[in-house]
């Protein structure tokens, strides 16, 4: 399958978190290129993201490497070291293992699109640095830093 017809590509609309995490991407939409495409040691997202709203809560994986292009308007990366406008043709990348965590926010007037690129790893272990939540795929769902399990929504 070399060509992937976008239009035929389902969309995910918000966020996959737990409450009330998820209200930072509520109209946010996502198409799982990758996915699309049957690739399997890689993923590849085409997201969407409305002015206002957050890429996800700001993380940092122990074990994939993450990569964002930014294909059309403006988003704010955030990291521990601080913000930084990222624009069309701008892009950042995120190794495995580095404890700092990053998102994006959209803080312009305007949509921002962008891909993510990532490794898919069945060891990786998602942390939070700024909330509650953590993610290690041995508990099948997010977690408490203290390991109780929130709801599903």
């Amino acid at each position: 399958m070399p060509k992937i017809d976008l239009a035929n590509v389902p969309e995910r609309l918000g966020s996959g978190y737990p409450a009330p995490f998820h209200e930072t991407s509520p109209t946010r939409v996502r198409k799982a290129l990758g996915d699309a495409a049957g690739l399997r040691d890689f993923g590849v997202n085409l997201t969407r993201l409305p002015p206002g709203e957050w890429s996800s809560q700001r993380h940092w994986h122990s074990d994939e490497d993450e990569f964002v292009y930014v294909v059309s308007g403006e988003v704010t990366l955030v990291t521990g070291k601080g913000r930084e406008i990222l624009r069309a043709g701008d892009c950042a990348a995120f190794a495995k293992g580095e404890p700092d965590g990053h998102h994006l926010i959209n803080e312009s007037g305007a949509d921002a699109v962008y891909l993510e690129v990532g490794t898919r790893s069945a060891r990786d272990v998602c942390s939070y640095p700024d909330v509650d939540l953590h993610f290690d795929p041995k508990d099948e769902w997010y977690t408490r830093k203290d390991g109780a399990l929130y709801p599903r929504r």
